[in-house]
């Protein structure tokens, strides 16, 4: 990379962190199939990014808004993995119908230490 489109970029946005951010974003849009707006003259993604911001060819404020998107949509999927309990099929008790098959984990243990054998008997103590 050249040193001269770094310095051109930090004349454009003088803290070097939010360049770096702004510029991995502009590549993550660039290899998702964004266009480009300038020739690529055989540059790579991040050259590429850091060309476009320093010549402003590239809105920063819609690469600072996709970045955020792109936390928010992280941050969403962190905050809600579910229950794994409910992810598991319900087991078919033998002694119950389908409607009164009891969820929770003892019943679920129960159920497949019965129908496959693969965990140990729990203690009774």
């Amino acid at each position: 990379m050249a040193r001269v489109t770094v310095e051109d970029c930090v004349l454009k946005v003088p803290n070097r962190f939010d360049l770096v951010m702004l510029a991995a974003q502009r590549s993550r849009d660039i290899s998702e199939g964004a266009e480009i707006t300038l020739d690529r003259d055989r540059d790579k993604n991040p050259v590429v990014s850091l060309r476009e911001i320093a010549e402003e060819t590239v809105p920063l404020d819609e690469l600072e808004e996709g970045q955020i998107r792109r936390l928010l949509r992280h941050r969403e999927e962190e905050e809600d993995p579910g229950d794994a309990l409910d992810m598991l099929p319900a087991p078919d008790l033998p002694d119950r119908g389908p409607a009164e098959q009891d969820l929770n984990l003892d019943s679920l243990m129960r159920a497949m230490t019965q129908q496959d054998g693969e965990f140990p008997p729990r203690d009774s103590g």
